[in-house]
């Protein structure tokens, strides 16, 4: 038996240490990514409502009034500026508003308060709530350089 080659049990416990070391490591890395993707989600819902936004103000000659919100994408306005040239069907696919991956409703300032030529659209983020950091900050359609030097 002296020459059977082989590891030892200290070796394996040491090894099966290291890999369940690594593998916490591991997993703790990939249970933020849900996160990210949410805010990554987020980010190209927001650039889809903007783009109906847009073209909302190309028919209409205006972006919806704040009275009129985000719903003046899915249905034709009756209060306040009623476009004329609304297109039929909406702006938006499935004709549906929609939530942020949070489950929340997006935010629509108009006049915008970080794009005072524009309109912003917000999502609160994971705690739906104004400001916050990481994974709870608020997310819009604003250049991120310029909304961290403004109030």
């Amino acid at each position: 038996m002296r020459n059977a080659k082989g590891f030892t049990l200290i070796e394996l416990l040491v090894v099966i240490v290291i890999l369940s070391i690594l593998g916490t490591y591991v997993g703790v890395k990939l249970m933020n990514r849900p996160d990210e993707a949410r805010q990554t989600q987020a980010r190209t819902q927001i650039g889809a409502l903007e783009n109906a936004l847009k073209m909302y103000r190309l028919d209409s000659g205006s972006y919806p009034s704040q009275e009129q919100g985000l719903k003046a994408l899915v249905e034709k306005p009756t209060t306040g500026t009623v476009p004329r040239n609304w297109r039929a069907g909406g702006y938006l696919d499935k004709n549906r508003l929609p939530k942020d991956p949070w489950g929340s409703d997006f935010i629509y300032v108009n006049p915008g308060i970080h794009n005072p030529t524009g309109v912003d659209v917000i999502s609160y983020g994971a705690d739906g709530q104004p400001g916050g950091s990481d994974f709870d900050a608020d997310l819009g359609n604003w250049d991120e350089s310029e909304a961290q030097t403004k109030p």
